[in-house]
């Protein structure tokens, strides 16, 4: 098996370590094979688009879902260092409004399996950090919805000394109480 599929705090959110091939010359891996991906997550649903982002050390981004077409998303770092996160949005969950948190870095190689019905976002922990992340919908700006990053209810508790530099949109996030969440 090229991964290992581990549970976080959420059963359903999981991290996924690849097997890691090294020697003097570098590495190698499989970062996404459908087929293996199916087997230790369960999950049998294709990916539609890939995304990539670039941030500064302090930027966070999140918590960002879509209350229709929503999306699974498979999210590593390539570059610097992230912390990763993942909050329960659908009200008939026992785990509704929990959150789970890893850290994602070019080092580890892990990646977040974040299911559909989850909020996500992630600080750059690094000078810089670069996040890959597959879908499993499309992006329909009109149904992106932000939970705000810093809401006392879900309380998150991010690894940072500052206040993060934030998207308008994010430091506009709703709250938990006040939010569009899934059944």
């Amino acid at each position: 098996m090229p991964f290992l599929a581990t549970p976080t705090a959420l059963p359903e959110v999981l991290i996924l370590e690849p097997r890691v091939f090294g020697d003097d010359r570098g590495f190698f891996f499989e970062s996404f094979n459908q087929r293996d991906f199916q087997e230790v997550t369960g999950v049998d649903t294709p990916f539609v688009q890939d995304n990539h982002s670039r941030s500064a050390k302090g930027v966070l981004r999140g918590l960002h879902y879509q209350i229709q077409h929503p999306q699974g998303k498979l999210v590593r770092v390539s570059r610097g260092e992230v912390f990763d996160v993942a909050v329960d949005l659908r009200r008939s969950s026992p785990n509704f409004g929990k959150w789970a948190g890893v850290v994602l870095s070019e080092e580890n190689k892990r990646q977040l399996w974040v299911p559909p019905g989850f909020a996500h976002g992630f600080v750059a922990m690094s000078d810089v950090a670069e996040v890959l992340y597959k879908t499993t919908d499309y992006w329909y700006p009109e149904h992106e919805r932000s939970l705000v990053w810093n809401d006392p209810t879900v309380a998150v508790q991010w690894p940072i000394d500052a206040e993060p530099t934030l998207a308008a949109k994010d430091a506009a996030g709703k709250l938990l109480d006040e939010a569009d969440t899934f059944d």
